[in-house]
């Protein structure tokens, strides 16, 4: 009831824009274990997209069963066959390097082999030696998503945007962007996955004071918690939702509870058995599945029954868990449950008096001990449950999306998130003096907390050509790197020369940092800048009276060396350059008299040259994601050619198991036996056989052009048969159709020639000439004899006979009649003469005409004379609409 509600709401909002201009928008939540998504677009009711089990959510899974690529649920379920080849709990090794703690963790849970790449992260191999990178696997998943999508929306969906926890690193987030690209897809943003649910959260909802909400949510890989504020601006109504801090745990999630499952399991399974299971894949497997049935069950009874057939060394395994055993296996984690919270409130610096509601979100917040656990820290009555712990978030991405595509018009609903870690910029000063030791300089430019979507603006007392290094401040996770970003600045001596030839002083260099709303760190432009006074009268005195044309540079004072830099926030890039100032090499020494402020600004400022670098884990290159999208397209192509084959083997199949029937001995008086020859069927028959056999024995291995023309031989020889049958079905209506037109002629002739008499004998023009009326009556003549000749041969013609007249060739000659007709029906009556009277006209004459008009015409007037024509001579029967003739008969 929520959703309709809901998706009346935005369907009025949706109302009056044209919808030709209107793309669609993909939102996709991807977690660990499952992946909602949902799709904006007019005449699409807002709802979360079904698989083709008509399911809400797909299983975050893909895998092969020999030479098919499943999805979804079926790759999951094909673990227990295939422990090699289904891939789960991906989104573990985004951006993971290969050495790192989330990698040896990932093969503690999953029997997949996990290779290093070329770029020292991972991919997984399968049993037939094939590689693929985690981003290509994503980029599966995702694509499958997108055909989904595409079908729903009847048209190709391209922009995406797509959820990401709140704690995701640049390396990450590029991870995530690589396979959005190579699955087709065009990123319009990244969102923060708790951001999402508030966004949800303020769909249907105003606040008349602002109010602090944590959003909690317990997934699979991880526990996070986003601490916002929402207010609503009463004379605009527009609700704003601030990001105020955000705290994460990386290592407690259902994954974990699973794994804790799976251990007792397996740990009753050696001490029942006395059998080693950890090192049997396929029994892991099956555990893996069955620890998060367990685990289900636990979050509502107090104990679940383990029941798994043929676990492993033939053993059928049975066993019971309580949720006290459960509980005990997890009461280390039990304290890292809240401390995303206690982190959230401490970064925010908001109080826990303050907060209206916790609002549960995610799968695990199912679980009770998770739920004792925050209760405990916050109280029951903060705890909400009032959005969709599986939904909230890709609903919420699916609007926040529709409203940054420009396309729709939805709630004005505006979202301010921040950065979750520090950013640091850090370069080697220039040395004081000859051989003194070089140091490094370092400056926090977006600390933990920083508005996503801003600029900040570094200056710099350098002459010489530079490099700087962006950084984190400690890793993000055990095992990633620090090192963001290398930027390297050319071309400063000359621009810095060129400025002084200028006459410019105060001479700096200026870099603008940007940190995009989708989390992304980058330098956008570099210039080197000065302040050029007007040496003009009024420039003087704009100086004197503090009104200088040029901007000041805001320095702090530093230490020796005075490179560090200085920050400032900005809400545009910095100063641009005019053509005249493009290029550093460019001089000009010229005085500057009377210039525009606009002259000056753009006298004063150079562009300068820089290149980036990515030290450490890099995201694919274009190369690579040319090459990984090309093999995800061959492995398309390669599954439509089998889906096209199998499709033309089963309608093989099907026609020949109908051709067995029509033949059966048992049907003597069907259609097909009245319409055929004995030798027909004897024909069909012998080469149904022939093709039964080849189909057992050599279908599997034929190409789909072979079983294409295998069928198409077997139509031959039923198609004449079913000829004989839709010509027996179709050839009373083409009679009667004839026959029809041949009485509506007839008709029309007898009331043509009628009327064509009538205006004789009264001096009016007629609509038609009797030699056209003749035409007609000719054609009319000659379709009927023709119709009355064949039609008695076709009546000694048998059902099993090819006939001898066709429906086709009788249907264009009544088409040829009906065309003669139509065209003389449809002519319109010719307007009579005009007659003129004068002053010197009798008045008999003028009353008459007055009389014949109806209207009283003054002496010595002209009028056109209007003669009344009776109804029945404008529109002769014979014009009416031949449906409408039939219907009379």
């Amino acid at each position: 009831m929520h959703i309709l509600y809901l998706w009346h709401l935005l369907s009025l909002f949706l109302l009056g824009l044209p919808s030709a201009n209107l793309a669609a928008v993909l939102a996709i939540d991807y977690g660990s274990d499952w992946i909602k998504a949902s799709l904006m677009k007019p005449g699409v009711p807002f709802d979360v997209l079904l698989n083709k089990d008509s399911k809400r959510k797909i299983q975050s899974s893909v895998g092969w069963k020999r030479d098919d690529r499943l999805f979804g649920g079926d790759a999951f379920n094909m673990a227990s066959r295939f422990p090699s080849d289904s891939f789960s709990s991906l989104k573990l090794l985004q951006a993971a390097p290969y050495d790192s703690e989330a990698v040896s963790y990932y093969t503690t849970i999953s029997t997949a082999q996990v290779t290093e790449t070329i770029r020292h992260t991972t991919a997984l191999k399968q049993s037939s030696g094939t590689e693929w990178s985690v981003e290509e696997l994503i980029a599966m998943q995702l694509a499958y998503v997108k055909n989904l999508a595409e079908a729903v929306a009847g048209e190709k969906v391209y922009d995406v945007i797509l959820t990401v926890p709140a704690y995701y690193s640049q390396f990450e987030r590029d991870a995530v962007a690589d396979a959005i690209e190579i699955a087709g897809l065009r990123t319009l943003a990244l969102m923060n996955d708790g951001s999402a649910v508030a966004v949800n959260y303020a769909m249907t909802r105003t606040f008349a004071t602002p109010e602090f909400h944590i959003i909690y949510d317990a997934g699979a890989s991880s526990i996070r918690a986003t601490l916002v504020s929402f207010s609503t601006d009463s004379k605009t109504p527009t609700t704003q939702i601030t990001v105020h801090g955000v705290g994460y745990d990386r290592g407690v999630g259902g994954t974990e509870l699973d794994r804790r499952v799976r251990e007792i399991l397996a740990d009753q399974f050696v001490s029942k058995y006395g059998k080693d299971i950890w090192k049997d894949k396929r029994g892991m497997a099956k555990l893996w599945k069955e620890a998060g049935r367990v685990k289900s069950i636990l979050s509502a009874n107090t104990e679940a029954i383990s029941h798994v057939e043929s676990l492993a060394f033939d053993i059928d395994f049975r066993s019971k868990v309580t949720r006290a055993q459960f509980e005990d296996a997890c009461d280390d984690l039990k304290s890292r449950f809240v401390q995303p919270i206690i982190d959230a409130m401490t970064n925010s610096k908001i109080s826990s008096d303050k907060l209206v509601s916790v609002i549960f979100t995610g799968g695990s917040t199912r679980v009770p001990m998770v739920q004792a656990a925050v209760k405990t820290l916050v109280g029951e009555d903060k705890i909400a449950l009032n959005v969709n712990a599986d939904e909230a978030a890709v609903l919420g991405a699916a609007l926040h999306g529709a409203s940054l595509s420009r396309q729709f018009k939805t709630k004005d609903i505006k979202l301010a998130d921040i950065l979750a870690h520090d950013v640091q910029a850090s370069y080697l000063a220039a040395p004081a003096a000859e051989g003194t030791k070089t140091r490094t300089i370092t400056t926090l430019i977006f600390p933990a907390g920083s508005k996503v979507n801003s600029k900040k603006t570094l200056t710099f007392k350098r002459k010489e050509d530079f490099s700087i290094h962006f950084d984190y401040k400690s890793p993000v996770a055990p095992g990633f790197p620090t090192q963001l970003l290398e930027v390297e600045f050319t071309g400063v001596a000359e621009a810095l020369g060129n400025l002084t030839e200028r006459g410019a002083i105060n001479n700096v260099v200026k870099a603008t940092v940007q940190l995009s709303e989708s989390g992304f760190i980058s330098v956008t432009e570099a210039i080197a800048t000065g302040d050029i006074t007007d040496d003009s009268i009024t420039g003087k005195f704009k100086g004197f009276f503090g009104g200088g044309l040029t901007d000041s540079v805001d320095e702090e004072t530093v230490s020796a060396g005075s490179e560090t830099p200085i920050e400032s926030d900005t809400s545009s890039s910095s100063t641009s350059m005019s053509s005249s100032a493009s290029s550093p090499t460019e001089t000009s020494s010229i005085p500057i008299k009377s210039a525009d402020p606009k002259v000056l600004k753009d006298l004063g400022t150079i562009k300068l040259n820089f290149t980036s670098h990515l030290p450490t884990t890099t995201p694919m290159t274009v190369e690579e994601k040319k090459k990984a999208r090309s093999r995800l397209r061959a492995l398309d192509l390669e599954e439509a050619a089998k889906v096209r084959k199998e499709e033309a083997r089963n309608a093989l199949e099907s026609y020949l198991y109908r051709l067995r029937d029509l033949l059966d001995d048992e049907n003597k008086d069907t259609p097909f036996k009245k319409c055929s020859r004995p030798s027909e069927r004897q024909a069909i028959a012998e080469k149904m056989e022939e093709t039964f056999s080849w189909l057992h024995d050599r279908g599997d291995d034929a190409d789909t052009s072979v079983l294409l023309d295998k069928r198409i031989a077997l139509e031959t020889l039923e198609r004449p048969i079913q000829h004989r049958y839709q010509e027996i079905e179709a050839f009373p209506h083409a009679l009667n159709n004839s026959q029809m037109w041949n009485w509506s002629t007839r008709l029309f002739l007898t009331e043509a020639r009628q009327n064509i008499t009538r205006e004789m004998e009264t001096n009016l023009p007629s609509k038609w000439t009797e030699e056209e009326l003749d035409g007609l009556e000719k054609a009319l003549k000659e379709h009927e004899t023709w119709l009355n000749i064949w039609v008695e041969r076709q009546k000694s013609v048998k059902s099993y006979e090819d006939p001898v007249i066709e429906t086709t060739e009788m249907k264009a000659r009544a088409k040829v009649l009906e065309t003669h007709l139509q065209k003389l029906a449809k002519r319109r009556v010719p307007k009579p003469r005009k007659t003129t009277t004068t002053s010197s006209s009798s008045a008999s004459t003028t009353s008459s005409t007055a009389r014949t008009s109806g209207t009283d015409v003054p002496t010595g007037e002209t009028k056109e004379q209007e003669i009344p024509v009776d109804a029945s001579e404008q529109v002769p029967l014979q014009q009416a609409h031949p449906e409408e003739i039939r219907d009379e008969l």
